[in-house]
C-alpha cells in the first residue's frame, strides 16, 4: 500500500536544528513537499521540490533558515531546519503530489495530493 513515513521530529530550542525525513513507499510523484498545521488553524505550506529539483518553493517565513532536498532514487525527501524559531512549531507532514500545478507551497496543501501520519515539531524559547 502507498503511503509516506516522517521522521526526526521532536523538540528544540530556538536557534538550533532538526532534519526531518520523508521516505515514500510504492509511490511515484512529480513533486514532494512539507506542510504544516496547528490546532484550529489551516495547513501551511513550507516547501515544495520537483522530481529533479527543477521547481524549489519555500513559505517566506522559513527562507534562508530551512533547506529542502531529495534523493529521488530511494523516493526520500528531507527538510533541514536551522534557526528554528517557536513559530516554526507543529505538526509536520510529508505530502506527495501529482501534478507539476501543485508543485508549490500553495499546492502542496491541496486536499488532491496524499500526505502522512506527520511528525511533531516543538520549539522552546
Amino acid at each position: 500500500k502507498p503511503h509516506l513515513t516522517e521522521s526526526g521530529g521532536g523538540s528544540v530550542q530556538a536557534g538550533g536544528s532538526l532534519k526531518l525525513t520523508c521516505a515514500a513507499s510504492e509511490i511515484v510523484s512529480v513533486c514532494m513537499g512539507w506542510f504544516r498545521q496547528n490546532p484550529g488553524k489551516p495547513r501551511e505550506g513550507i516547501a515544495a521540490i520537483s522530481s529533479g529539483g527543477g521547481v524549489i518553493d519555500y513559505d517566506d517565513s522559513v527562507k534562508d533558515r530551512f533547506t529542502i532536498s531529495a534523493d529521488d532514487a530511494n523516493h526520500t525527501i528531507y527538510l533541514q531546519m536551522d534557526n528554528v524559531k517557536p513559530e516554526d512549531s507543529g505538526l509536520y507532514y510529508c505530502v506527495a503530489v501529482w501534478s507539476y500545478s501543485y508543485c508549490s507551497i500553495v499546492g502542496i496543501t491541496s486536499e488532491d495530493n496524499m500526505w502522512g501520519q506527520g511528525t511533531q515539531v516543538t520549539v522552546s524559547s
